[in-house]
């Protein structure tokens, strides 16, 4: 992430030792770990938070979308085609059954 290689932790690591001293160096280390933890867990929870934001943001617009394209009202509005009279010879009314070919024979 930040192209920090073996010579440069060593560099970092002996600058500290110089500077705070052997004694007080694996407290200070520690607390370091500490707040860096604290940190990372905090980056972590705000960029979950713009995600989710992100992803309702989006889900709004494609409802959005939706509806503007096939609005629910006009959906229950629309009627329904009538139900066409079966054509056949007889009473109109009543449905005549199409008829039916023998089946083949077998050879």
């Amino acid at each position: 992430m930040f192209d920090i290689g073996f010579w440069e932790l060593a560099m970092v690591a002996l600058v500290a030792l110089v500077v705070i001293g052997p004694k007080d160096l694996p407290r200070v280390a520690r607390l370091a770990g500490l707040w860096l933890g604290r940190a990372r867990r905090t980056l972590a929870s705000v960029k979950d938070e713009i995600d989710r934001e992100f992803k309702a943001q989006e889900l709004q617009e494609i409802l959005s979308k939706q509806a503007r394209s096939n609005p629910l009202e006009r959906i229950l509005e629309e009627p329904l085609e009538p139900a066409r009279p079966a054509t056949g010879a007889g009473d109109p009314g009543r449905a005549h059954p199409a008829p039916v070919d023998p089946p083949a024979a077998k050879i």
